[in-house]
């Protein structure tokens, strides 16, 4: 029997472990950045692939997240990025062991005064070096330096964030905040701090050697995505999609020429069709832009959305395919991401017609039920 609604999230964690290695020939301290249940494929299974590749660091955006990985076994360090937000953060920064950038005085106060009561903790600074959202700005350092004086607290870290490392032609705007970072460096060493340095991100990493520092980050390249889209170092052809995403066909038939088809009618044919209604819409976070713009692959050739984008449904037009001989049926599956043959659906493509950005669809798609490989 086949179950139509069964939209099947493969993850393929050979393909993140490859990326992560491509990154360690480059730096031998990289960190995976696996916020956000990994961008869709899986905080602890994720975690526990890279983990037993080596990575002896991870980061995580909220401290939940990084409770979560250390509750799960994970036994390396672990950053969260984004800081304790309230008390109940504050202390899980003991109870778990959990890394985190303090990005501003109120947040450093409240930390030291925690550790009056739970003892001494290592802690990361954050610097705005530009990225105007968290972070102490490079004028503060001194200050900074001087509010740890006499608390319990170590900084163990320094870290900022890029803006536009993957942006072609803005170096300058790259070297400017490099800069910036390293005069943060340099007024923690007045003050005796020694840290471990951290600025570059994916595209920062691949483009930028001067911002390798000590660790760098590794973001969306680690699930196989070129931020610098083909632009910069060979790199980025040699990552591998570590996502794939099929559903099953539920009907296949005619669609005449001059009879359109979904709500709204925005699609008429212009020629004799098949169409396959497929068992995804915008309800599996498959989004309703992709009306009349996406692509799926069936037997391994492209066949493109026809109509709009249903709660549950999608249509697609597979008159070339089966011009070509091949049966296309209920039950056979069709790849919204990925899929067999010399064409398959990559994150770019999808990302492209939905408007956004492969992190988000990313993100968005790992929400569903996933299988891991």
């Amino acid at each position: 029997m086949i179950d139509y609604n069964k939209l099947r999230v493969r993850i393929h964690l050979d393909n993140l472990r490859h990326n992560y290695r491509l990154f360690t020939d480059l730096h031998d301290r990289v960190i995976p950045v696996i916020k956000s249940d990994a961008y869709g494929h899986g905080l602890v299974e994720v975690g526990r692939a890279l983990e037993a590749e080596g990575a002896d660091t991870f980061a995580v955006g909220f401290v939940h997240e990084a409770a979560k990985l250390r509750r799960s076994g994970c036994a390396k360090r672990i950053m969260a990025l984004l800081g304790p937000v309230d008390d109940a953060d504050v202390q899980a920064l003991w109870d778990h062991d959990i890394l985190t950038p303090i990005s501003h005085r109120a947040q450093l106060e409240r930390v030291a005064e925690a550790a009056e009561k739970n003892g001494p903790l290592a802690i990361g600074l954050k610097f705005d070096t530009g990225m105007r959202r968290l972070g102490f700005l490079p004028e503060e350092v001194d200050e900074v330096a001087a509010l740890l004086k006499g608390t319990r607290l170590t900084p163990v870290m320094a870290t900022s964030h890029l803006a536009s490392a993957d942006v072609p032609g803005r170096e300058g705007e790259v070297a400017l905040q490099a800069k910036r970072f390293q005069a943060c460096l340099d007024g923690l060493a007045r003050a005796g701090f020694e840290v471990e340095a951290n600025l570059a991100n994916s595209a920062g990493g691949m483009a930028f050697e001067h911002c390798r520092l000590d660790s760098m980050r590794l973001g969306i390249a680690l699930y196989g995505c070129d931020p610098l889209e083909g632009n910069g170092p060979g790199l980025g052809k040699l990552l591998k999609p570590a996502m794939e995403v099929s559903t099953p066909v539920m009907q296949v038939h005619p669609l005449k020429k001059g009879e359109s088809i979904s709500y709204g009618w925005t699609f008429t044919a212009e020629r004799e069709s098949m169409v396959a209604i497929v068992g995804v819409g915008y309800a599996d976070n498959y989004s309703r832009s992709l009306s009349n713009a996406g692509e799926m692959v069936i037997h391994g050739r492209r066949a493109p959305i026809r109509g709009r984008v249903c709660m549950q449904m999608t249509a697609v037009d597979v008159t070339d395919i089966i011009g070509e001989g091949i049966e296309v049926r209920p039950g056979d599956e069709a790849w919204l991401l990925g899929g067999p043959g010399a064409n398959p659906i990559t994150p770019e493509d999808l990302a492209g017609w939905w408007g956004t950005i492969t992190y988000e669809a990313f993100c968005l798609l790992g929400q569903n039920p996933r299988e891991f490989l």
